[in-house]
């Protein structure tokens, strides 16, 4: 038992570490202001997410709640202001109106502006996000070699340089980058399901579904650069799963957010944050980082740790019904 308690001990210190080294990159939000000031275009594009998220959704629930809210309720009381409140009031059928009126005009501002703006930030932001990852990403590769003011025509080509270059443009190749991007599209769709589901579990549902979010968020923030860079999704998935407590404490100030402010609120503060976390997982050498703890501990592998096996045993039964559908109407269309 001596030997498997120390393997164990060693294993928690491996972790801890690996989880401290993972919530200190997210943190060097620093290097966000680096990036900015190698490339204009990157600065133009994180001002316009704080700008829609920040200033004005945010501002348009702030607004609500700390003005239209209360001016409502004074406008339209909903109990009866009597000096001797032990008199029953006289206007009880009118307040119950003023009380749904009031609730029903908060409710139209929610149909008419919170939910058509709140899916409007949710396209441009994700459209955003890749030209933030981008831009981040030509300005940590391009200093000190080019000019830091790229123009729109050299950064398109750049990337395509950067990216491609060690690609095959053959139709082989053409269709292995199809199919990883709809294997990964399907991966990350099961597994968000499944964070959902994991929030109904009693007593440890919360606690799950933190950490859950926590690994789907900086596998996001590391995706944009894993894209960037050409690395192929079973590597990424490897690496991933095989530092899992680096990447849940990545990923825990992101999600922090989601669970201190309501839904909508928390939704604005993470497209807000979203963004700076992508640039410093574009600037964080994540394989150096996790290989120092494992020089220290070599006898105690953390292991790799199946976080998407869910996920992929039902995007792989997916495929493989899509495929043997396939199969037939070919099958059809040639007895035709």
């Amino acid at each position: 038992m001596g030997p498997l308690v120390e393997r164990v001990q060693n294993q928690s210190k491996q972790a801890l570490v690996q989880w401290v080294n993972g919530v200190r990159e997210a943190c060097c939000l620093h290097r966000v202001i680096i990036y900015s000031l190698r490339s204009k275009q990157l600065a133009i594009r994180t001002g316009q997410c704080f700008l829609l998220n920040g200033f004005i959704f945010l501002g348009s629930i702030f607004v609500l709640k700390s003005v239209i809210i209360p001016a409502l309720e004074w406008i339209l009381p909903g109990h009866c202001r009597l000096i001797n409140s032990q008199q029953p009031c006289s206007f009880s059928s009118i307040l119950e109106f003023y009380r749904f009126l009031r609730v029903g005009l908060v409710q139209l501002i929610y149909v008419l502006w919170f939910y058509p703006l709140y899916i409007f930030s949710l396209i441009l932001s994700n459209i955003w996000y890749n030209d933030i990852a981008k831009y981040g990403f030509f300005a940590l590769e391009n200093y000190g070699d080019h000019d830091t003011k790229l123009s729109d025509q050299k950064e398109p080509q750049t990337s395509q340089n950067t990216v491609h270059r060690e690609k095959s443009t053959d139709l082989e190749g053409v269709m292995i980058s199809i199919a990883e991007q709809l294997y990964s599209v399907l991966l990350l769709t099961f597994f968000l399901m499944e964070v959902y589901v994991t929030g109904f579990i009693p007593y440890i549902g919360k606690a799950l579904n933190f950490m859950l979010l926590s690994w789907l968020y900086a596998y996001y923030c590391f995706e944009y650069k894993w894209n960037l860079s050409g690395l192929s999704l079973d590597k990424r998935l490897d690496f991933f799963e095989s530092n899992w407590a680096f990447f849940a404490g990545f990923g825990n100030p992101c999600v922090l957010a989601m669970f201190l402010f309501s839904p909508l609120v928390s939704c604005g503060f993470l497209a807000i944050l979203f963004p700076l976390f992508v640039l410093t997982a574009t600037g964080s050498e994540a394989d150096k980082i996790v290989a120092l703890p494992r020089r220290k501990w070599r006898g105690a592998e953390l292991g790799r740790l199946p976080i998407f096996f869910i996920a992929d045993y039902m995007s792989m039964r997916v495929l493989k019904l899509f495929s043997s559908k396939s199969h037939q109407q070919i099958n059809v269309n040639k007895a035709l």
